[in-house]
């Protein structure tokens, strides 16, 4: 009987089925939870899945009627008819999770002085009669005192609007107006008007709804980024858009779709209607800015691996198909380098870190890590490939943070002890808990400085590609497989926390600063957020410096783009960081591979 790979996302659960197993099941062996109210007889349709990549079984009668001829041709699937004939790639939609990935989209949010880049101007006219056939927006236009703002061409979806609404409204309404004195769109007299602050990671899409008048936050909420189907990490989904320009067009779409959809529940849930939304802020690294914004990214792919665009873009959101109103407006921060993008500078702005007195050092840990060195109101930055093994890929039992995810673990009393998330039976190891496991290894002399099991090594098992420990018995878990700890996990770590460490070196060399002048230690990101500090300490991932310098400050780059929605201040102060910013390539740096070689250890 032939066994399979499947690679289940935007979850990254990894499990071998055979091919007897249908998809239902491996979801279910690999302790994940679809909704299958039928119990896998295909009834009730709701575990419905998309095939990205590899061969399924053939396609049944009753996913004939589920799907569209257009959905199964794009490798939509039930779980429970489907059958691995291949190794896959299976996209699972948010739709049909039972339970949902925890994402990590607060931050510490700086208190601004609310002035956004849209302000409200009401306005009441004269209706037309038989004695004033003046057309609606030239009516408009010698009706109210801001002469200069209308005569800017409106477009189209702006004077359609505008005369439907002034019947409904009795000619009384409210214009938003945005920078450049162009018109957003119209309301009814006195309506609230919001914004939306957007950070797109690689991995999670944060929006928060503010009110533009208040400040006040309405909504928030996290979902998983839908383009993980086409890889865990930008190099992948860059050579993805690559291939073909319907690729790129399809990671855009799915991009721009997943935020308007999770902005039109909030709202929904608020009581808002589409035309109230008249501001966007959107960051992201620079490879997420280019697939948002639809810019080409091959030359991200690469050498010398240089952005579209580095200045800040502020544009329609009709021109890539984001709801709000008619000319509801994107503003996007400007992108570093092509590894450095606006989310980092959001990330400074929100931390205050080039204001900080002394030398200060922040980074946003991720597939990639962004690390910035701040003195004396100049910065200098880099970007390491610290890989997805923080995310729990690449590792054997890894997955991102589900319920039943090994979060927290520590070995003492001759046992491992350990938590997972939402205190459901372990079903896999996320990132904040393989780096727990690896640095209690360490400390208990189950591993030595190079990474190698000792003969103290608690449940040992010798395998085909080598040496693993036993974390938690299959009688233990929640799928009924042991759950393991393997030597290339710790390898994997190895890589991720080399390339941080030597990042940092490599700033330190640049400025000729020493360790001991390092004043604060921001971690910022989700990973950032949930890493025991002590066990990145411990394997050497971060210098060894006072407890008191760091700083976990959450999504700081969600903090960001929310203050740069409500201030223009703050807008330029994002800027203003470019200019007094100097990027740092490692490929360049003669110390960088010797301080990469020397921090694999964990010595």
């Amino acid at each position: 009987m032939t066994n399979f790979l499947i690679d289940f996302e935007p979850v990254g659960k990894r499990v071998s089925v055979s091919e007897t197993t249908s998809l239902l099941s491996a979801t279910q062996d690999a302790g994940l939870s679809l909704t299958a109210v039928c119990g896998g007889v295909g009834i009730c349709q709701d575990c419905k899945i998309r095939c990205v990549s590899g061969k399924l079984s053939e396609i049944q009668l009753i996913e004939r009627d589920a799907f569209s001829p257009q959905e199964l041709q794009h490798g939509w699937r039930l779980a429970c008819q489907a059958y691995p004939r291949s190794d896959l790639i299976i996209e699972i939609p948010l739709e049909s999770m039972a339970t949902e990935q925890r994402l990590q989209i607060e931050g510490e949010i700086r208190k601004v002085a609310v002035q956004p880049a849209v302000y409200a101007l009401d306005f009441s006219l004269d209706p037309p009669n038989l004695q004033d056939l003046r057309g609606d927006w030239e009516r408009l236009v010698n009706g109210i005192p801001d002469k200069q703002v209308l005569q800017n061409n409106p477009g189209l979806p702006v004077i359609n609007q505008f005369s439907v609404k002034m019947r409904r409204s009795g000619w009384a309404g409210r214009v938003i107006i945005g920078k450049n004195q162009c018109i957003v769109g119209f309301l009814t007299e006195g309506q609230p008007f919001y914004g939306v602050a957007v950070d797109v990671g690689t991995t999670k899409l944060a929006v928060f709804i503010k009110d533009l008048s208040t400040g006040e936050t309405i909504a928030k909420d996290g979902v998983m980024n839908p383009q993980i189907a086409f890889g865990e990490d930008v190099v992948s989904r860059i050579a993805s858009a690559n291939s073909n320009r319907l690729s790129q067009n399809a990671l855009q779409e799915k991009l721009v779709d997943a935020i308007n959809r999770l902005v039109g529940r909030l709202i929904d849930e608020k009581g808002i209607v589409e035309d109230q939304i008249v501001d966007y802020v959107v960051v992201g690294n620079t490879a997420m800015h280019h697939f948002f914004a639809g810019l080409p990214v091959q030359q991200l792919g690469e050498a010398p691996y240089v952005p579209a665009v580095c200045r800040s873009l502020n544009f329609s959101a009709r021109d890539i198909g984001l709801n709000g109103a008619p000319n509801a407006r994107v503003y996007m921060p400007p992108n570093i380098a092509g590894y450095v993008g606006a989310d980092h500078i959001a990330m400074l702005l929100a931390t205050d870190a080039p204001s900080r007195e002394g030398v200060s050092i922040a980074l946003d840990i991720g597939t990639n890590t962004e690390i910035s060195l701040a003195l004396n109101g100049k910065l200098i930055s880099c970007s390491c490939a610290s890989g997805p093994a923080f995310e729990g890929a690449h590792i054997q039992d890894g997955m991102r943070a589900v319920p039943g995810a090994i979060e927290r673990a520590l070995f003492f009393d001759g046992d491992w002890h350990y938590s997972t998330v939402a205190d459901k039976p372990p079903v896999g190891i996320c990132g904040s808990g393989i780096l727990d496991i690896v640095a209690s290894l360490y400390e208990s002399g189950q591993i030595d400085a190079s990474g190698r099991f000792t003969e103290h090594a608690f449940r040992l098992v010798n395998r085909p590609k080598g040496g693993a420990i036993i974390m938690v018995p299959g009688k233990d878990s929640g799928t009924g497989k042991d759950i393991l700890v393997t030597r290339r996990d710790i390898r994997e770590i190895q890589l991720a926390k080399a390339a941080i460490r030597a990042g940092i070196e490599a700033l330190l060399r640049a400025t000729v600063v020493d360790l001991a002048e390092i004043k604060k230690f921001i971690v910022a990101g989700a990973f950032g957020t949930y890493l025991h500090l002590d066990s990145a300490l411990k394997i050497g991932m971060f210098p060894k410096l006072p407890t008191d310098c760091f700083l976990q400050v959450g999504n700081a780059a969600g903090a960001g783009a929310q203050e740069m929605l409500l201030s223009l201040a703050s807008r330029k102060a994002a800027e203003s960081i470019l200019e007094n910013l100097t990027y740092l390539e490692l490929t360049t740096d003669p110390g960088f591979i010797q301080s990469y070689v020397e921090s694999m250890g964990f010595d």
